[in-house]
């Protein structure tokens, strides 16, 4: 499950910081990293929820990482209120 360490490392995490906030344990995400083991449907809720991704992308089902058009909208939502706000920023200075 490469996407799994590809995700991690885009992220600047290590294994212990997505262990911690998925209740995954290291070892096993390192399995899962490697190879060794495939993780089971609760682990790939985690993992899926904690990257913002959707499981297929995930086992490699699909190349597009998103979710869904919700999260796409959500996301662009909170990109263009931090452009107002860098905006505002910009023409007070």
């Amino acid at each position: 499950m490469n996407r799994i360490r590809d995700l991690r490392e885009d992220m600047d995490l290590r294994q212990i910081d997505v262990a911690e906030a998925t209740g995954i344990d290291q070892k096993t995400l390192s399995n899962y990293e490697t190879g060794k083991t495939q993780p089971d449907a609760r682990a790939l809720v985690a993992l899926a929820d904690f990257f913002h991704v959707s499981i297929d992308y995930l086992v490699g089902r699909t190349d597009a990482p998103s979710r869904d058009s919700c999260y796409i909208i959500k996301e662009l939502s909170r990109i263009q209120q931090d452009l107002e706000r860098i905006k505002k920023n910009v023409k007070n200075d």
